[in-house]
């Protein structure tokens, strides 16, 4: 890669950070101004309106971003258009859910056909290849497992500063581990410029949060993170112990709730604030220490762990373990069961 390339690739990094800063304190003015703004309710652990929606700044940032290097032949289309289309209908159909609210069925679907265009894009291989298992459930597993990720990232969407800095951390977590490998050049641009989107738009979401990304920004991180996974593992860039190590806190605590909230209630399906580092936040009384011991166990436990997963394949599984294991107790002793609701 020659001095002048590089140059560029960084130029156009700085300009989705400053595009998204830019776009995200016009959008804060425009979202009071329209109403498009999260009002206290049971769930919330906020005291005032919010403007929300603020996803769909740094989405788009992204989506046009990743379109430029698909022009400057700096990634290749199979790579392209499933972010880029994909991307766009998370990001448009979680914006209309911002403003009015679409139910839970039509999520679904929608969900469901998102994972779809991930499993197409990687030509109908599964992510996993279970030995005994016939194609066809490792595709309806995988597909399940796309689905789960899409709502995993709403559901981590619940105090300041959680899911935009968790998606920072994801991504770094990823850059890492294909530098490691000699990995895809195209991929280290992607992950970067998610990287440097997720990270403007969390100078204003960090605690106390000025705006909410909503599902414009949550349900298009979960999209973008299950096809660039799929990508990754399918191509053997990343492997899935890996993203399991990476995606371990987030995974651990929906999981966990979900299980638990299974067998304590009839409605578990239902909306709630039960998740582990929700009742922290209300327990602690800030949103701020609760995402700097999140941020924390990301950066001096998680990430160690997925480097060594890296560096020593055979020993990944263990690794996985030592990783989401004290999330699975944490969640269980400060989760549903010390909820109020």
């Amino acid at each position: 890669m020659g001095l002048s390339e590089a140059f560029g690739q960084l130029l156009l990094l700085v300009a989705a950070l400053l595009a998204t800063i830019v776009g995200t304190r016009a959008f804060q003015s425009l979202a009071i101004n329209r109403g498009i703004v999260a009002n206290p309710n049971f769930r919330s652990l906020h005291q005032r309106p919010m403007p929300r929606g603020g996803g769909i700044v740094f989405s788009f940032v992204f989506l046009f971003s990743v379109v430029g290097l698909w022009l400057f032949t700096a990634i290749d289309r199979n790579l392209m258009w499933p972010i880029v289309f994909g991307g766009t209908v998370a990001t448009v159909f979680g914006f209309v859910d911002d403003v009015v609210e679409i139910g839970t069925r039509t999520k679904l679907v929608i969900q469901s056909g998102l994972a779809v265009v991930v499993l197409i894009s990687i030509d109908g291989q599964p992510l996993l290849n279970l030995p005994g298992i016939p194609h066809f459930v490792d595709l309806l597993l995988s597909w399940f497992a796309l689905v789960w990720l899409m709502n995993l990232y709403n559901f981590m969407d619940g105090i300041d500063g959680m899911a935009a800095s968790g998606a920072t951390f994801l991504c770094l977590a990823a850059i890492a581990s294909l530098i490691l490998k000699g990995g895809d050049r195209g991929l280290l641009l992607v992950f970067s410029l998610l990287a440097a989107c997720s990270f403007g738009f969390l100078i204003f979401n960090w605690p106390p949060a000025s705006i909410f990304m909503g599902d414009s920004g949550s349900l298009f991180l979960g999209y973008c993170f299950g096809a660039l996974i799929a990508k990754t593992v399918t191509a053997g860039q990343i492997s899935l112990w890996t993203w399991l190590i990476v995606f371990a806190y987030f995974a651990g605590d929906t999981s966990t709730t979900t299980v638990l909230r299974m067998f304590m209630l009839k409605r578990w399906y239902g909306a709630h604030r039960s998740n582990a580092y929700q009742n922290l936040a209300r327990i602690c009384g800030s949103h701020r220490k609760v995402v700097l011991g999140v941020n924390l166990y990301h950066i001096l436990w998680i990430f160690p762990l997925a480097i060594w997963s890296v560096l020593m394949p055979l020993t990944a599984p263990l690794a996985s373990l030592l990783a989401i294991a004290p999330v699975v107790l944490w969640t269980f002793r400060y989760g549903p069961r010390l909820s109020s609701s």
